[in-house]
């Protein structure tokens, strides 16, 4: 299915819900029909890459919708990014077109106009891009909208390692018929139990590969997606009770927010629709998910993917709580744990995960990270490490090398330490993630002082603002350290491990943000 055959039969069920707009299937199927005959009337063709700098938004569908049913590759940009890093990812992605509104402008480099088509969404038209509205009202897009072929497009999500900035992920299209995916939708019926009667709400954004697709996938289905557009916890559960939710999606950072609510705030809502409570995206404390647990029942669901797609676990609640810190047994998936000869693992031992039976995995211009991520067999791996029990269920012992998931963002080091690297006074610099009971972990930065260059909280300082001014505030460290001369290995290699051991002890860890914020 998709929303045109949902228009057809329910045109005034309710589709989207945002803040107090409220767009139904009729407008959803009408609008993403209409910038696709834009897109087709501007140029582009099935292959083809639009990029959305756009932030939680009946809009963002509408567009994400387009190219799903068109046959393009569509790419969220993070609006919280600086401009040169939407700049990194339009330009790798090979992006022609771009969709901006209010919450985009600031990270939309300047200077695209030339490059990339460029559509403003419900404001003032940023420099050297067009109103989409006006874009649209004119005879030759309704012309086009015949010349439309109904093909399945697919997102193309941007994830990294630590290895330098970040990849896209993009999967191979087939020409495949505008609703024949339906690999999700079987999936999202047969473990979350979803179906036409399902309210989804996402409090997370839309630039995230989990929000995204379970939202496109109820789109699919013909049920209601209730967005918002940024995380309160108070917030989300008058949401519930009000639009009557029954389905939802979070990562870990947002049980603690909810669980620091007083108690009179916790008790106030009625929470009886609400069936299925699904989270991943980084790792959830034991005592935390029993918590939560205990508040909303065994209605929590939890899985282990990831963006690039390539298997998927799934535990329940139940199931859970007689494996507590299990991700699940595999769905439609082989799990393989793999030893550092290649080999496969037994029961009960560490090794890296593998899956197969996913999606293909490819990283759009790195065939070398491409052929990293393989085993011989042909399995494909996101760099975790963990070992299965005898019942057949993951448990995850690391993260991918290094990756920083805070708050159930990635955070790529390498992007971090290259920023830091340009400052004059960095000879060398490590970055990596610590524990932090809020957000499940945070940035740490261990500098190596230039020569002739002393540490202080100065220096700290004026290194904090350096990456301030240079990358997204949410990976600025919250801790930075100083070092006379970093470990290594005899090649030269930075013992990350060794220094994040040192630093675990949250009492250890030199100057912290709010020092550095200061003066």
């Amino acid at each position: 299915m998709h929303p045109g055959e949902i228009a057809r039969h329910a045109p005034r069920r309710t589709a989207i819900v945002c803040g107090s707009t409220r767009r139904d299937y009729t407008w959803l199927d009408s609008r993403s029909r209409n910038i696709a005959a834009l897109l087709h009337h501007r140029g582009l063709r099935p292959g083809d890459v639009i990029a959305l700098l756009l932030g939680n938004s009946a809009e963002f569908l509408a567009v994400a919708w387009a190219a799903q049913r068109s046959g393009l590759h569509y790419v969220p940009i993070p609006p919280r990014l600086q401009p040169s890093e939407a700049a990194y990812i339009l330009a790798d992605s090979g992006a022609a077109a771009l969709f901006v509104d209010d919450a985009g402008r600031q990270a939309c480099p300047d200077g695209r106009s030339g490059e990339v088509l460029t559509f403003t969404i419900g404001s003032e038209p940023v420099s050297g891009s067009e109103s989409l509205d006006v874009a649209l009202d004119v005879p030759e897009v309704s012309t086009a909208l015949p010349c439309v072929e109904p093909l399945e497009g697919s997102d193309m999500l941007y994830t990294s390692g630590t290895t330098g900035r970040p990849k896209g992920v993009r999967r191979p299209l087939e020409r495949q018929p505008l609703g024949a995916d339906r690999r999700r939708v079987e999936r999202a019926q047969e473990l979350f139990r979803m179906d036409e009667n399902t309210v989804f709400l996402s409090p997370a954004p839309l630039y995230h590969a989990a929000p995204l697709r379970f939202a496109m996938n109820v789109l699919r289905i013909g049920g209601r997606v209730v967005l918002m557009p940024r995380f309160d916890a108070e917030k989300t559960l008058a949401l519930i009770e009000g639009e009557c939710v029954t389905h939802s999606q979070w990562v870990p950072t947002m049980f603690a927010r909810l669980l620091e609510l007083p108690v009179a705030a916790r008790t106030r809502f009625d929470l009886s629709s609400h069936r299925v409570a699904i989270h991943a995206g980084a790792p959830c404390g034991v005592a935390l998910k029993h918590r939560m647990i205990d508040w909303w029942g065994p209605i929590l669901h939890e899985y282990y993917s990831g963006t690039e797609s390539i298997g998927f676990t799934h535990v329940t609640s139940e199931e859970w709580l007689a494996r507590p810190g299990t991700v699940g047994r595999p769905w439609r998936c082989d799990i393989h744990i793999v030893d550092e000869h290649g080999r496969e693992c037994p029961a009960g031992v560490i090794g890296q995960v593998y899956l197969s039976g996913g999606s293909p995995l490819e990283y759009h211009g790195d065939p070398a990270k491409t052929a990293a991520a393989h085993h011989p067999s042909g399995w494909a791996t996101m760099g975790d490490l963990g070992y299965v029990d005898d019942d057949g269920y993951l448990f995850l012992t690391d993260r991918k090398a290094f990756t920083i998931i805070s708050g159930g963002v990635n955070i790529y080091p390498r992007e971090v330490e290259e920023r830091l690297l340009e400052h004059r006074a960095v000879a060398d610099a490590a970055v990596f993630g610590v524990p932090d009971e809020d957000l499940g972990e945070v940035v740490m930065a261990v500098v190596e002082p230039a020569p002739g260059c002393s540490p202080s909280l100065a220096l700290a300082r004026e290194l904090y603002q350096h990456l301030r001014d240079r990358l997204a505030g949410f990976k600025a460290p919250r801790h930075l350290d100083f070092v006379a001369s970093l470990p290594r290995l005899e090649t030269g290699k930075i013992r990350k491990h060794d220094l994040r051991t040192r630093y675990l002890a949250a009492d250890e860890r030199g100057h912290s943000a709010d020092q550095m914020k200061g003066g």
